[in-house]
């Protein structure tokens, strides 16, 4: 199969357009594509535009009380408690970042989206890792698209190239990245910053613009503003200390592994036709595996999945006998495994979750 590329007057039916045509074939077929640059340029104008101007007037309320918030995170399988509740409605109306710390697997992550979920909105996701940059978090310009722009001018019999280098820098040659789209939105997104600790300083102070002033200056393009104020979640499991600028600006929450109460109450929204004893076994079980000082404890959606699993199985109860058949949804790493595969190690492991059950049951008797 090969392809073609290059530019022309086509017909369209509001007229001859100046287009892009892409012709793709092969030995029996061909298909021919028109990108159409007078369209793409009017839309990409007509948002620059949009997107230029301030964010002014009063931003939509994302929850109208702080009662509302339990009742539709909890409406979306989150529970979050009074402290945590309350901690994202006064995020949500002050318009501030939310910095979420913890252990990896603890929920953090969940939270963005139940948030989004909540709130009836999309999730924009920059998912931290080391060497991130700039292109890959706010965007770059799409030269291939430029070189194209270039060629078309080239070929008028008077060209303009001072307005030609303004409009290759204009926002209609940028391809924006995940921090550029969270301010693009005309209702309020959810930004998710996840594990950050990943990243060094240098990056955090890339953040410090659009957490302060709602806006990215960028190089060639220009500073634009936001249409919208998005929800900011930052998320970091503590490999590396945030750095005090961005904690300035955010509110904290500490997210641990959920109790042994709130762990039940969490797998029964999600196996309501099984009953208390298992929901509460399921909760025994996910703390005793946390108390075993495993390299890789298992993550709330890991003890969800045990769930289904059993679900899958027909058990209601998990037995020393069924070790090896769940070893594999219980253990990540070798060093675990063999852990677990010692004797009497896992009718060890059963026992402390039967304690853990019943501790968590008697507590909910009084």
């Amino acid at each position: 199969m090969g392809g073609t590329r290059h530019l022309q007057v086509v017909h369209s039916n509001r007229g001859p357009v100046i287009g892009v045509v892409v012709e793709v074939h092969d030995s029996v077929n061909t298909l021919r594509i028109v990108r159409d640059l007078t369209e793409i340029s009017f839309w990409s104008t007509f948002q620059t535009l949009a997107t230029e101007k301030s964010v002014s007037g009063k931003e939509p309320t994302v929850f109208s009380s702080l009662e509302e918030v339990g009742q539709r995170l909890r409406a979306t399988g989150y529970i979050a408690d009074s402290v945590a509740a309350t901690t994202v409605y006064l995020a949500a109306r002050l318009q501030k970042p939310l910095l979420l710390e913890g252990p990896a697997g603890s929920g953090k992550t969940q939270l963005a989206y139940a948030v989004a979920d909540a709130a009836d909105t999309v999730v924009e996701r920059l998912q931290c890792y080391q060497g991130i940059n700039e292109e890959k978090a706010i965007g770059k310009f799409d030269e291939p698209l430029q070189r194209l722009c270039v060629e078309l001018k080239a070929r008028s019999s008077s060209v303009d190239w001072e307005s030609l280098q303004t409009e290759l820098h204009g926002q209609q040659f940028f391809s924006a990245g995940p921090l550029l789209r969270a301010l693009q939105y005309e209702k309020p997104c959810v930004l998710l910053i996840d594990e950050l600790d990943k990243v060094d300083h240098a990056f955090e102070a890339l953040l410090l613009e659009l957490l302060s002033v709602w806006q990215l200056s960028i190089p060639k393009l220009g500073t634009v503003k936001a249409r919208s104020i998005p929800f900011v979640v930052l998320t970091s499991n503590e490999e590396r200390r945030i750095g005090d600028p961005l904690r300035r600006r955010s509110f904290y929450l500490r997210v641990e592994h959920p109790t042994a109460e709130r762990e039940a109450e969490i797998v029964a929204l999600r196996t309501p036709e099984s009953s208390r004893e298992f929901h509460l076994g399921m909760a025994g079980l996910a703390k005793a595996l946390r108390g075993w000082s495993l390299e890789k404890p298992p993550s709330v959606s890991e003890i969800l999945d045990l769930a289904q699993a059993l679900k899958v199985l027909g058990s209601q109860q998990i037995t020393a006998e069924m070790r090896d058949t769940l070893l594999p949804l219980l253990a990540k790493t070798e060093a675990d495994r063999r852990k677990l595969l010692l004797r009497d190690g896992f009718a060890s492991l059963i026992y402390d979750a039967r304690q853990y059950s019943a501790e968590a049951l008697r507590g909910n008797a009084a």
